[in-house]
């Protein structure tokens, strides 16, 4: 049974063209913070596993504001996409007693530890499903270093639209060790990505030994180069980037170009 203790706040919602349940849950985190979470599934379906999805930016979604519908981010607008494919969805918000999330508290201790309260909650109402963390942008830094520090209790991580390259935002996951993830990886990204800090190429190097999904196409932008509704956000290819990531989670094969 789901413990009622991580559960402190419950609100529920159906959409109108597919039944996905929404839960917004609030988990302690350090002190008396508390970590807001949107959790969502297909009601008309048992998922097969569940994704852990990191915002890009400062990492804020305003869930204790209001449930965003779909939202901006990639990811968040695409949960719905998701958890009508089998995967049931945890979006993390910024916890209470801050406001925005650095690349230096992504890759803290304390992130790692909400994280693995997240994984705890998880493994409770979704018993015997694997996990999987997905960042997008500056969420990749998120899914990176929680993905090491989590070991094999996750079953896989997902970076899109990875932040390589250091800015005055932070340093991303220039210095990451990627021998330090010990489950899957796979890499996703737009070959038009436009956003410095985000480039394909490099992409394409770190995936040499690694699975990378390709995306082609979409619609024209209609934000800057390095927010959600570009190249760098999937803008119009949303669902078969998602149903080449809910593959790769399968353990098929994925596509190496998308669409």
């Amino acid at each position: 049974m789901w413990s009622p203790i991580a559960a402190l706040l419950f609100a529920c919602t159906v959409t109108a063209q597919a039944e996905v349940v929404e839960e917004l849950l609030q988990l302690p985190s350090a002190g008396d913070a508390r970590l807001p979470v949107l959790l969502s599934h297909d009601d008309a379906r048992a998922p097969f596993a569940v994704g852990v999805l990191f915002n890009g930016g400062g990492g804020a979604v305003g869930l204790l504001q209001r449930i965003p519908r779909p939202g901006a981010n990639f990811l968040v607008r695409s949960r719905d996409l998701f958890a009508t494919r089998g995967v049931a969805t945890a979006v993390i918000d910024v916890p209470t007693d801050l406001s925005t999330m650095s690349d230096v508290y992504r890759m803290g201790r304390r992130h790692s530890d909400d994280v693995r309260t997240l994984l705890g909650t998880l493994k409770q109402r979704f018993p015997g499903l694997p996990v999987f963390l997905v960042g997008t942008s500056r969420g990749t830094v998120s899914a990176a270093y929680a993905g090491a520090a989590m070991g094999d209790a996750v079953a896989g991580v997902v970076l899109s639209s990875s932040v390589f390259n250091a800015t005055r935002g932070g340093a991303g996951v220039s210095g990451f060790d990627w021998d330090t993830i010990r489950s899957r990886l796979l890499f996703v990204h737009h070959v038009d990505d436009g956003c410095s800090a985000t480039p394909y190429f490099m992409a394409r190097r770190l995936a040499a030994s690694r699975s990378l999904i390709s995306v082609h196409g979409g619609d024209g932008p209609r934000s800057d180069p390095c927010e959600a509704f570009s190249a760098h956000g999937f803008l119009g290819v949303e669902a078969p980037v998602v149903d080449a990531i809910v593959a790769w989670m399968r353990g098929e094969v994925p596509p190496k170009d998308v669409p």
